[in-house]
């Protein structure tokens, strides 16, 4: 065969290989959870990676706790710092705003008009023209951002960094801008809100010389030299020359430490081609989506809109955590400490009452390596705090939600035998978080459950740290610390103290041991100082004991009383009542609230007691009613990845119920065939026969070609790789998974 026409052959075939390659980003659809209550951004950002560079509207309120909600048509910056998902809004840090003209420093934000239709977002790149003709152009690396603003014809481009922003929660306490060269912008900004301490340094290059320099004082407005100290806040503004129409190009790298170190990070971009690093960007979210990779049964738009569901919600679980260390693993903390991580980089944004549930264990299967840097962020979180972070944002305890959920993260990684992870260390830590002398816990351990006239939220902490202390007794008995896992065992069994059997439900005891009155299973309250729920009601909370349900069962009389009271979880009014119920309490079916992460594991509770075809029917009617391709997207704040990881395990046909004892229990595949990479470049693939809208019911399993009757596998199974084969039908098996050596959480 000719040499040349060779090499041609391999060339084409080669770009072919490429082209079907790059096939799954296109699912994704970054607005996506942006309206209704998801709370997400669509801006630019690489996975994990420190800076997230989006649009911010410039309103105020809880669902702009991004920054960015759809129903706006204004934005009056991008900044470079988000939260994805969350209920709580901070960040937004440096933000900068191109514009046509100078704009007034008295002018709080500029807030140019924009038409959705001239927006557009993919996996690492953002793009809007505004209506002031400006089309702005996003990408990123880890730790640096790619500007590419488009001015009109005829203009000289100015462009505002509005360093001094605050919305919602964040206030800015000293901010810094210096012109260090006719390209070279400088500056910090230390803040506080949802973090009381944040400290963020930013270094910014242009790609033509900057004109002039106006930094202003942000109390009086007035124009001040760029080194003076007079005032605590400042703001700037870069003027350039007339750009005849070319694009105006900026980097701007972000550090915890420096803007020395920032500068620093600037030469993690190469060059000013932005369709090639934008290219780079998307290749490093092709590389995350295609480690799970998934076929319909038939190709159409239900099938499309399917895959929009699945890799879009891919995508957001890996929004979070997100890096903080610059390249050398230097980091300064919220103590004020600069510290060097031993190996690998430091992680922030724990949203740990959330993801513990689902994320963190998908994290475990999806990012074998990155996990291990993730796991030992938080226990450096430990040894600089004294306890393990309960939700960590830029390092600082938010203090936020209930429960010690760094716990069973750790507690998974251990009893998976993860490597480079030190197991008295993480069990050192856990066992001080368990004894600590603050959120409850001294009067939790003292009474055996925290009574409700000391202390708020007293059942869902009562609940949830028997769920911890479960935890670290297994990791006790592995370590042959038995005494430990007798004593965390019986604190394992709090939730016994506050379940009546007279109503059925897990409600509030006083100290003296009598119950709470009046009481009403259908109420939920935002009032921190009096509510015994966090988030939620009794209704769900009754149902939270994951490690236990078989010994949830018996305290209801029998195994049909406990399934009875399930089945009317998901039927009884969705009404709920109080004067100050959460927004978080939303997507429900009856009072089940997959809108909010208490609820995630109830639908595959019926497979621990021998009715899996019932979670089958469940979690297929929640995928349906629960998850969309529109802006809505979320049937509640998306939180960090946890409420797309429920979507992801759930449409692969399974879920960690119990997010610590390693077992994944069946729901109903979605789709004809999953192939889940492992490492040793590995696959589970998992066949689903005949599935269907209608055939939403196993009919039978085989794993490795033999006939399995359980209704779970193990994670070490899941991770051999090989072929997990369902077959589906219209009408329950309910022989299936029945048996009691078939159900997960056996002894």
């Amino acid at each position: 065969m000719n040499r040349k026409f060779l090499l041609g052959l391999l060339v084409i075939t080669g770009l072919q290989f490429n082209a079907s390659a790059q096939s799954l980003v296109k699912y994704v659809d970054p607005f996506i959870g942006t309206g209704g209550h998801g709370h997400t951004y669509p801006g630019a950002t690489v996975p994990f990676g420190m800076v997230q560079v989006s649009p911010d509207n410039g309103d105020q309120g809880w669902d702009w706790c991004s920054g960015y909600h759809y129903s706006s048509s204004y934005i009056s910056g991008f900044s470079h710092l988000h939260l994805s998902g969350t209920g709580c809004g901070d960040w937004l840090d440096i933000s900068v705003m191109p514009s046509t003209k100078h704009v007034d420093d008295s002018i709080r934000f500029i807030r140019t008009p924009f038409s959705h239709k001239n927006e557009k977002a993919t996996p690492g790149f953002y793009s809007v023209t505004m209506d002031d003709g400006i089309k702005a152009s996003f990408t990123a690396t880890e730790r640096v951002a790619l500007h590419k603003y488009e001015f009109p014809k005829g203009v000289a481009p100015f462009v505002r960094f509005n360093i001094a922003v605050a919305i919602n929660w964040d206030r800015s306490d000293k901010t810094r801008i210096y012109l260090e060269n006719d390209s070279t912008i400088v500056g910090y900004r230390y803040s506080h809100g949802w973090a009381n301490v944040q400290r963020i340094y930013f270094a910014a290059r242009t790609s033509v010389p900057v004109k002039k320099i106006s930094i202003y004082d942000n109390k009086t407005h007035e124009l001040v030299n760029q080194d003076a100290e007079s005032g605590d806040v400042y703001n700037g503004e870069i003027e350039f020359a007339d750009a005849s129409g070319k694009p105006v190009m900026m980097k701007l790298a972000l550090s915890s430490v420096s803007w020395e170190n920032a500068q620093e990070a600037l030469s993690e971009m190469k060059g000013w081609n932005f369709e090639q690093i934008r290219q780079k960007a998307e290749d490093k979210w092709e590389a995350e989506l295609e480690k799970i990779q998934v076929q319909t049964a038939v190709a159409d738009n239900m099938s499309d809109h399917q895959k929009r569901i699945f890799y879009t919600a891919l995508y957001h679980t890996c929004m979070a955590p997100v890096l903080y260390s610059d390249k050398d693993g230097s980091y300064k903390n919220s103590l004020g400490n600069v510290c060097k991580t031993k190996k690998g980089q430091r992680y922030t944004v724990f949203s740990l009452w959330d993801t513990f549930r689902g994320e963190n264990p998908l994290l475990t299967v999806t990012q074998p390596e990155r996990n291990i840097d993730i796991l030992n962020s938080m226990l450096d979180f430990y040894d600089e705090n004294g306890l393990l972070p309960v939700w960590d944002l830029s390092t600082f305890e938010t203090n936020c939600m209930s429960g010690y959920h760094a716990v069973p993260v750790l507690a998974d990684a251990v009893l998976k035998n993860t490597p480079g992870l030190d197991a008295e260390h993480v069990y050192k830590a856990m066992v001080a978080s368990a004894n600590q002398k603050e959120r409850g816990t001294p009067n939790y351990i003292k009474y055996g459950y925290l009574p409700s006239d000391k202390g708020s939220f007293s059942v869902t902490l009562t609940v949830e740290y028997a769920y911890d202390d479960w935890c670290i007794a297994q990791v006790a008995k592995k370590l042959g610390k038995m005494d430990d896992y007798a004593l965390f065992m019986k604190r394992a069994d709090s939730w016994k103290h506050l379940f009546d059997r007279t109503t059925g439900f897990m409600r509030p005891k006083k100290a003296d041991g009598s119950w709470v009155t009046p009481f009403d299973p259908y109420e939920a309250s935002t009032d921190w100082e009096t509510s015994n729920y966090e988030e939620g009601n009794a209704w769900q909370y009754t149902f939270f004991v994951p490690h236990d349900v078989r010994g949830l069962a018996k305290e209801f009389g029998s195994t049909d009383a406990f399934i009875t009271k399930l089945d009317s979880l998901f039927s009884t009014t969705s009404e709920i009542h109080g004067e100050s119920a959460p927004p978080d309490v939303s997507g429900l079916i009856g009072q089940y609230a997959h809108g909010n992460e208490p609820s995630h594991h109830i639908a595959y509770m019926y497979s621990f007691v021998g009715q899996p075809w019932k979670t089958q029917e469940k979690v297929r009617r929640i995928i349906d009613q629960m998850y969309h391709d529109d802006i809505d997207g979320y049937a509640g704040n998306e939180d960090c990845g946890q409420m797309s990881a429920w979507g992801v395990w759930s449409m692969c046909g399974m879920f960690p119920a119990n997010p610590a004892n390693g077992e994944y229990v069946f729901g109903t595949p979605v789709f004809k065939e999953v192939k889940i990479k492992v490492p040793g470049n590995k696959f589970l693939k998992i066949t689903a026969n005949n599935t269907s809208a209608q055939n939403l019911y196993i009919q039978s399993v085989k794993l490795n070609g033999k006939p399995y009757s359980k209704s779970y596998i193990t994670h070490e199974q899941l991770m051999k790789g090989g072929t997990l084969e369902f077959t589906m039908g219209s009408t329950p098996n309910k022989n299936f998974g029945a048996a009691d050596k078939d159900c997960p959480g056996g002894a």
